[in-house]
């Protein structure tokens, strides 16, 4: 069952979602607005070989912007500290961002309940874009879970900018 936005106020107000920070005129009927941080990264070395850790640049959106080129696959990550250990956010597109041609988190929209931290968007643009440091760029809607929960104690818990993939840590590479 997703939450209202009157009832995703109620929740941040009584601490059991942390939208930090939180401003109520970004409430839509079912989510809250999410806006971009200002630092990208790019990977450096291709190919990706999931079983050693990346490289990555980090890049500063400038105040002025940055256009991302299509095809050009950077992550970037929320200004704002999101999660919940009673609801689980699923991050989505802002509409107008989708129909100007970028997907913002590609496959991997589901935070884990008790997650909390940024949110690392996979910017993938279809059209050259440029991109603004706090630009409203996502939309983040809490669901109700059903059954016995188990908190998120993964890798990228406390998560502050955007996140490189930690997929050599998994433990099918190790044998664990």
């Amino acid at each position: 069952m997703i939450l209202t936005g009157p009832e995703i106020h109620q929740q941040v107000m009584v601490g059991r979602i942390v939208i930090e920070p939180f401003d109520p005129a970004r409430l839509n009927p079912n989510s809250f607005d999410i806006s971009l941080g200002n630092k990208l990264l790019r990977y450096t070395h291709l190919p990706i070989d999931p079983r050693v850790e990346t490289t990555v640049e980090e890049i500063e959106i400038p105040s002025e912007g940055l256009t991302l080129n299509r095809g050009e696959f950077v992550l970037g990550s929320s200004q704002e500290t999101i999660g919940s250990p009673h609801f689980v956010p699923l991050i989505h597109a802002k509409s107008s961002i989708a129909r100007a041609g970028l997907f913002v988190h590609v496959t991997a929209d589901l935070i884990d309940i008790g997650s909390v931290g940024t949110v690392t968007f996979q910017l993938y643009p279809t059209l050259p874009l440029k991109v603004f440091p706090g630009m409203l760029i996502g939309q983040v809607s809490f669901w109700r879970p059903f059954g016995e929960i188990e908190l998120y104690k993964g890798k990228y818990q406390n998560s502050a900018g955007p996140r490189k993939s930690m997929i050599f840590m998994d433990s099918f590479w190790s044998g664990k």
